[in-house]
């Protein structure tokens, strides 16, 4: 019975070191490549990339397809949405797109679970690439922006404020889903 118990506690120890290890930390683990500012933007990115992810994952594939609304976007749209910017808001500050990407048509080119997720994770690449890419003495570079002037550093603010709103979309579908954010049933199994 001791045996038994000492085993059971082992599982419920190991169980929860791969919880923890499965969710990004970037303020504990340091960004690599990078500090200043572009380390705080790349430290947002690599968790909104971690939720996007694991939100993406626990969604079943019959769901992508899925939206609250006809008017509105599906779940895999809405990713696909933030894939297409991370690829062509980047540029903004000095990465293009792939060449061979065509970011017009990339929201409502698939359904597949597994193509959409396999994009979301290429495109949160590309961003870190160009985050670690772009030189900090960009950063106070002036171009036009929806009228008016913005910054490279403010470009950067608004690509990170952009994935958030579609996060938080992406959540709360979920919930009307019926599906409980991976983060959240973590927290409760604590």
């Amino acid at each position: 019975m001791k045996r038994a118990f000492a085993a059971l506690c082992f599982l419920v120890l190991i169980s929860g070191a791969v919880r923890v290890a499965a969710q990004v930390n970037p303020y504990k683990d340091g960004t690599p490549g990078v500090t200043g500012y572009r380390s705080e933007v790349l430290a947002e990115v690599m968790i909104q990339e971690d939720k996007f992810t694991r939100l993406a994952e626990a969604i079943p594939a019959d769901k992508f397809a899925w939206r609250p609304t006809p008017d509105v976007r599906s779940f895999a749209e809405v990713f696909l949405h933030v894939s297409a910017a991370n690829y062509n808001l980047y540029k903004l500050v000095g990465t293009p797109p792939p060449a061979a990407l065509d970011i017009r048509t990339l929201e409502k080119s698939t359904t597949d679970k597994a193509k959409v997720i396999a994009t979301l994770k290429d495109s949160f690449s590309h961003a870190k690439a160009a985050i670690k890419a772009m030189p900090d003495a960009d950063l106070e570079k002036s171009l036009d922006w929806f009228g008016g002037k913005n910054t490279q550093r403010g470009i950067l603010l608004f690509i990170v404020r952009h994935a958030a709103e579609h996060l938080g979309q992406s959540i709360a579908y979920a919930r009307v889903a019926g599906i409980v954010p991976p983060w959240t049933e973590d927290a409760k199994k604590k």
